[in-house]
């Protein structure tokens, strides 16, 4: 079984500044590509960042020059860096790590529980 705790979420005013954080734990062989995405009320969950074993890093374009994703190997744990926010980035962020457990037989996709982000003045 593997878990993933998320935190850094809350309340800020446009212009502010959050650091999301997302760990993951258990039955852990390896981790691939991890990944922040968000779901704001009424709309479908999407993409805001990925980054992948090589440190490479995918945007979406709302966020690029605003947000920066990165990954700690040793800790298991991918941070999302968000600045210059806007009302717009209002959501539910959701980590997603894709995940070789100790016991199976291939990558499996875990999700974070979500942590609100609210942007507004």
């Amino acid at each position: 079984q593997v878990q993933l705790v998320e935190s850094g979420g809350g309340l800020v005013q446009p212009g502010g500044s959050l650091r999301l954080s997302c760990a993951a734990s258990g039955s852990i062989r390896s981790i691939n590509n991890m990944g922040w995405y968000r779901q704001a009320p009424g709309k479908q969950r999407e993409l805001v960042a990925r980054i992948f074993t090589s440190a490479a890093t995918l945007y979406a374009d709302s966020v690029k020059g605003r947000f920066t994703i990165s990954r700690d190997n040793d800790k298991n744990t991918v941070y999302l860096q968000m600045n210059s926010l806007k009302p717009e980035d209002t959501g539910v962020y959701y980590c997603n790590v894709n995940v070789v457990k100790l016991y199976g037989l291939g990558p499996s996709i875990v999700w974070g529980q979500g942590t609100q982000v609210t942007v507004s003045p």
